[in-house]
Parts: C-alpha cells; structure tokens; sequence
C-alpha cells in the first residue's frame, strides 16, 4: 500500500510534525506499507528535519520559497501570494502524479484545501489537528496581523468547504470534535499516542504540581497563577513547575511576581520531561481550548492525576472525572482550586488516581492507535475516490 504525506515542512519543531514523523516510522518499518512525504516549503540546506525518519521513508521537497512573499507590502504581497499558490498546486500535483499512492494525507491545519484539490486517483485523509472551530481561524497563531486575520476570516468557510466536499475522510482527535464536521463525507475518531519513554511512574507523594505547554494565551495559564494563589494560601509547603517557552513568557514572569508566589518555578522546555512527571504528584491543565493534550496524556502514563478545566475539545476524554482525575466546568478557578486542594489533602485518593491513569493511559500507547490507522487505511482501500 502507497501512502503520501503532504506537509509544510519538517523543519521546525510542533506537535502535529512530531506525531505524524513518528506515524511515518512506524509504517514504513511494517511489511507492506511504502511510505513517502512530499514537504512543499522546506529547504533541507537550510532546515533539515527536526525529527528523525526512517531510512524506509522516501521525502519529496518541492522548496517552494513562498516566505519571499513577506519581503512586499499590500496589495504586491497578495499577487506573489497568488503565483506561489499556483506554484504548489503544479508542483504538488506532479509530485502526486510520480508518487501514484493509494492514500494521501494532508493535514487540517494547513494546506489542506490544496491536498483536496490534487488531481489524484487516491483516497483522500485529512488529519485534524485541533478542533474544527479553531481550523484555520488564525486564532491559534500568535502576533499576526489584522490583515492576515482578515484572510483567515474571510477563507475559511471554503477552505472547510472543501474539505468536506472532497476528503474521503477527516480523521478527529476527538468524539467532541468529530461532531462538529458533521457534514464531512465521513468522519474517524483516532487520537494521539504518547511514545515518550517512560523513566519511571511518579510515587505522587512528593510536594510538586506540574503544568507545561507553550507560553501563549490559549493556554490559560493566566487562569493557572489564580488557582495556585488560592492553593498556596492553604498548602505555601507545594511547589509548582511550568515547563514551557513562548511570547508570554515576560508576562508570565511578571504575572507571578504580582501575586506574591515564592513556590512557582518556570522553567524553558526539556528532553528529560519524563523525569520531571515522575518527581510530580499532580498535573494541572488551565488552557482556554484545546485539540487533544498530549500534556494530560504523558502525565497519566507516568501515574500523575490531572485537574483540567472542561474546555473545548479534549481535556474531559482524556481524564475520566473523579477517576484519574477531575474535569472543572469551564472558567471555575475556585472549584479548579478546591479539587487540588482535595488532592493535596487526601493521599490515598491521589494514590487510587494515580493507579487508575496507568491503566487509562495505556489505551494510547502507539500500537493501539497505529492499528486504528491501519484499520482506516484497508478500509479507504476499497472506497471510490473523490470526484475532482
């Protein structure tokens, strides 16, 4: 079976580029599967891959130089804009064409109305990365434009269109998102996996909180210095760690300074974050909207109940409330408080939370999930193609 995928590029660090290298690994290691990715906009010389891929998967780089666009103003930058546009559907579409796959992969959050419109005999998979109401709203990106949120604003409904119209099938992280493309042709439900390695499962006796995510606004962690100002008026003996970098970090700092916390350390991103769940005897998740939270995810392989806010769309399908944790209706920083508190002051609980989020996040190991895509692949198989 021949499975393209197509992304941006490989050359810098997300989420989404991580999740899906290690989705190609996994395939391409498999008898049967011949697995490629076609990279319109990286150039290798210059952004060589952030995250390994198996010497089994073929990569295709177009090197479109669409960010030359951003060297001219308006109304010049929207005509380049268009020629490079133009650019990527030849190139992307001949790039197909050599390739001849059974399935192509596209992802939601970009290029994905491109990927529908490849003239192409393959079955057509558009992966959703964050929930629908937030795909292509601009919402997600930090410090653009009012100009670039005019454009999101304006295309969005046909880049949604045409997705639905054309995707054999749009794969959701979610059940709760899965509803919102309802007029989809047909709709998947498959979440993420966590294949971090797992140094060891956290004891949750010791006096630390952990909450990690980039420093930006839809995060919430605005909401989280409220919540641990109240906690630390009743247990000041807990410490707080936040892991993360980004655009708020200042405010972040300066934000925690105000509220007079002597037990709350930030500090930058790192590869030995498994280590840090382990010492952690609670997770906190304070963001205002999420895609799926791989955070949650990682803290209950590692024994460590979360407290998360029911915000949209993932938290509260991760975290099974009053098992492995608790879900905070949306916005209640003092219930939010309280239930750590609870936690904090009964171990036993914490301990019976923590014995529970093994077990729950065992159902995202990596096998699972990849046969759920295996699934998906041999039944997209024997299903007609979408009319170009």
């Amino acid at each position: 079976m021949k499975i393209v995928y197509v992304l941006e590029s490989l050359g810098y660090k997300g989420g989404a580029e991580r999740i899906v290298s290690e989705k190609m690994n996994y395939l391409a290691e498999k008898d049967g599967y011949d697995i490629s990715v076609v990279t319109c906009y990286q150039n290798p010389k210059h952004s060589p891959n952030v995250y390994k891929l198996s010497d089994k998967v073929r990569q295709v780089h177009l090197g479109i130089e669409a960010y030359r666009q951003y060297k001219y103003g308006y109304p010049k930058r929207l005509w380049v804009k268009w020629q490079y546009h133009r650019t990527l559907c030849r190139q992307l579409d001949k790039a197909i064409a050599s390739l001849q796959p059974d399935i192509m992969i596209g992802m939601g959050y970009s290029l994905a109305d491109v990927v529908c419109r490849v003239k192409t005999k393959a079955a057509i998979v558009i992966e959703g990365h964050e929930a629908r109401p937030f795909t292509h709203s601009g919402l997600l990106f930090s410090n653009i434009s009012w100009l670039s949120k005019t454009y999101y604003r304006l295309s969005r409904n046909s880049y949604l269109h045409t997705i639905e119209k054309r995707a054999n099938v749009v794969v959701a992280l979610t059940e709760a998102d899965a509803k919102e493309w309802h007029q989809a042709r047909r709709v998947a439900v498959i979440p993420d996996f966590s294949s971090m390695t797992v140094s060891r499962l956290s004891n949750v006796k010791n006096q630390k909180a952990i909450a990690a995510g980039r420093l930006e606004w839809s995060k919430g962690f605005d909401r989280l210095i409220q919540i641990w100002t109240l906690v630390s008026k009743r247990h000041p003996e807990w410490q707080l760690d936040i892991y993360g970098e980004g655009v708020l970090e200042n405010e972040l700092k300066h934000n925690i300074e105000q509220s007079g916390l002597q037990n709350v350390t930030l500090h930058p991103f790192t590869s030995n974050i498994s280590q840090c769940y382990a010492e952690s005897s609670l997770c906190l998740l304070t963001s205002y909207f999420e895609g799926f939270s791989l955070v949650l995810l990682e803290a209950l392989r590692h024994g460590v109940p979360g407290v998360t806010f029911n915000c949209p769309y993932g938290p509260s399908e991760v975290i099974d409330d009053n098992r492995c944790g608790y879900v905070i209706d949306n916005h209640q920083i003092q219930q939010f408080a309280d239930k750590v508190c609870y936690l904090i002051e009964h171990p036993e609980v914490r301990k019976a939370f923590s014995e529970a989020a093994v077990i729950k996040g065992a159902t995202y190991d990596k096998t699972v999930i990849m046969s759920q895509w295996e699934d998906l692949f041999a039944s997209l198989t024997n299903e007609k193609t979408p009319e170009a």
